[in-house]
């Protein structure tokens, strides 16, 4: 049994709660003390638009645990609505402050973990704090907000398209409102590649919201007959009866800045892989920490459940004798958008070349295959598209987006990046298989096979962004009822069936870029003209990505 600490901890929720119950499993002969300075100690932050939508019915099922529940199976002291004020380094103790009685007290610790959060962020706008405008990060917020639908609204603005403006959108849509989405960059999701949420962009217009991308509110006023009227930045104006704020949080630093801990240039707690401060007795977790992206190296802020419970463990263990490490992350997320579901893990391009990190050995593939067999009923369409090295063929990041089977794969492909994974790992990958459930050739395994043939060499690729640009001849494979359908302006239809029948009529001093509908009848155009003598690539994905791309060419 490890020696008696006294371990407090400051705020509960992922992080806190999750290193207060690792600490008991540790120790039994530890005190252990959790301050929350709210009125719930762990609660599912992650579930509030689906409560506020009525998917989640019961309020209390977003409780993950209560402080009886905590004292009884695991004696944990937990103490609701007491805030931490102030940390004496010197003296190990802090100062504790009673919200209802206004008492302020001490305490003494040999370990400190700080797990303050994060906050919404609200913007400096004009007219932000008047009634009917809200924030979503707990659950008297979602209780206003509900309180506040019910009493008559109709229409709703929501300014922010990450997370929560995409949740809030599909719940509010599914309770009959009226729905805005204001979103300063030109596509929500921003950290994705705009080609792979441009599918979420026609879901949320094809459910009626209206979308005002590459746009910003500067200011916010009342209605004479009531709701808001909110002025954009080009010069449109949209009435809504409620406004929901969601363009980020702020790390919880107050505490820590006050105490002189270190603070990272991200505006966020710095702290080392065991979870440890600029303080040798206090520990931080969860989404007030910046830690480091296991790709880049570069520290970052990733306000996530997962996360922060991995890090409350991992600073209990420490604080318990065991060296542990936290491996750091990868930002590997999930998001549903009304019926579709946007997935991703590791950087995306556009990340990478905004760091200055994308090499010239990189490449990317993307394919359009459905999540179960196409003979049994229901398939739907998985959109991927899979970044990798094609020296080595590591794996560097995947994003997908489709109506069903989208998080499985990222999930699969994730686990390969942290097990530093390739390509050939995904082309061998062993996965379950039945027809209602996927492929003999699943998503993960095509993905790996497309990209295996390019780390080879026997495919060589050529991007959509590059097509206008090109001096090389177009091909398209397809049928010619599909190419009347609609197709590249510059190209040239043979038929994979007419194809060998016609290499005549190509020239062979001149690159020929093929595509058909999806990447597949071009691959195998392209097999055929690099073994006569053709210097052939295929343009990823085919035409369907084309579709995707079109707004970036």
């Amino acid at each position: 049994m490890t020696p008696e600490k006294r371990v407090l901890i400051v705020g509960g929720v992922a992080g806190g709660a999750s290193c207060a119950a690792r600490a008991r499993r540790l120790s039994e002969k530890s005190e252990i003390v959790l301050f929350e300075k709210g009125p719930f100690v762990s609660f599912a932050n992650c579930g509030l638009p689906y409560h506020i939508g009525e998917v989640i019915q019961k309020e209390e099922s977003l409780l993950v645990a209560t402080p009886s529940l905590f004292k009884q199976r695991f004696k944990v002291d937990v103490r609701l609505n007491s805030e931490v004020i102030s940390i004496d380094r010197a003296k190990s103790e802090i100062q504790v402050k009673e919200l209802a009685s206004g008492r302020v007290y001490s305490e003494k610790y040999d370990a400190l973990v700080l797990s303050p959060g994060a906050a919404p962020v609200k913007p400096p706008i004009a007219g932000a704090d008047l009634p009917g405008i809200f924030t979503l990060r707990s659950i008297p917020d979602a209780r206003q907000i509900k309180q506040w639908l019910a009493a008559g609204s109709k229409s709703a603005l929501i300014v922010g398209g990450g997370f929560i403006g995409l949740e809030m959108a599909e719940n509010l849509v599914k309770l009959g409102q009226s729905v805005t989405l204001v979103q300063r960059p030109p596509q929500v999701m921003p950290a994705l590649d705009p080609e792979m949420v441009s599918p979420a962009h026609d879901e949320l217009r094809r459910r009626g919201v209206s979308l005002h991308l590459g746009d910003s509110v500067i200011g916010f006023e009342p209605m004479p007959e009531g709701g808001l009227r909110a002025s954009l930045a080009s010069g449109e104006v949209v009435r809504a009866d409620i406004v929901i704020l969601s363009v980020g949080v702020r790390p919880e630093t107050k505490l820590a800045r006050d105490a002189g801990l270190e603070i990272g240039k991200l505006g966020g707690i710095r702290v080392d892989d065991r979870m440890l401060t600029s303080d040798p007795r206090i520990w931080a977790v969860g989404d007030a920490v910046e830690v480091r992206d296991v790709f880049t190296g570069r520290w970052t802020l990733v306000p996530f459940a997962g996360p922060a419970n991995r890090q409350g463990r991992i600073a209990a263990d420490v604080i318990h004798g065991r060296d542990r490490r936290f491996r750091g992350v990868q930002a590997t997320v999930v998001c549903g958008v009304v019926d579709l579901t946007m997935a991703s893990t590791g950087p995306s391009e556009k990340t990478l070349k905004r760091l200055g990190l994308w090499r010239e050995d990189y490449d990317k593939i993307y394919l359009h295959p459905v999540h179960h067999a196409g003979y049994y009923p229901g398939a739907k369409t998985i959109i991927l598209k899979l970044i990798f090295s094609k020296n080595d063929g590591q794996i560097i990041g995947c994003q997908a987006i489709g109506e069903a089977g989208v998080e499985k794969r990222v999930d699969v492909i994730s686990m390969a990046i942290q097990k530093k994974g390739t390509v050939f790992d995904l082309e061998e990958a062993e996965l379950c298989y039945a027809p209602q459930f996927g492929s003999a050739k699943d998503p993960i395994n095509l993905a790996g096979m497309i990209a295996a043939n390019v780390a080879r060499g026997d495919a060589q690729l050529a991007q959509w962004e590059d097509v206008d640009s090109t001096g090389a001849l177009i091909l398209d494979v397809r049928e010619p009822s599909e190419f009347k359908k609609g197709h590249l302006e510059k190209a040239v239809n043979i038929s994979l069936p007419e194809l060998r029948a016609r290499l005549d009529e190509l020239p062979r001093d001149r690159e020929i870029w093929a595509y058909c509908r999806s990447g597949q009848r071009s691959y195998y155009a392209v097999r055929v003209l690099s073994q006569y003598g053709f210097d052939a690539k295929n343009i990823t994905g085919g035409f369907l990505t084309r579709l995707l791309t079109k707004d970036r060419q």
